[in-house]
């Protein structure tokens, strides 16, 4: 599992790496999930997406399929005004002509 097989820490340093993940709360956060994966009685097809999901949902109180649908909203909103706000110098630009104003 590890990337170089040769390579092992010492025990004090995973000892310390595991107090590390114990003290910020990691441990116990995947520990929830794993379970809450565990007790699943419909097991999901995608276990990865569904501890993201989990974890997400734990940090910032919403899934991440959530946030993903969440952003491609504001994304469209963007691009929506954008054109919208193109329209308008169109616009401004022809009523200045009209009016023969130089516009800024």
């Amino acid at each position: 599992m590890s990337a170089n097989p040769i390579y092992k820490p010492s025990e004090s340093k995973r000892e310390e790496f595991r107090k590390y993940l114990e003290k910020t709360g990691v441990m116990d956060a995947l520990t929830k999930v794993l379970v809450s994966l565990y007790e699943e009685p419909d097991k999901p097809e995608n276990a990865v997406e569904y501890i993201c999901n989990k974890l997400s949902n734990q940090i910032c109180g919403e899934t991440l399929t959530n946030i993903q649908a969440n952003l491609k909203e504001a994304l469209d909103k963007i691009i929506e005004l954008e054109k919208d706000n193109a329209e308008l110098k169109v616009q401004t630009e022809v009523q200045c002509a009209e009016e023969d104003v130089p516009a800024d």
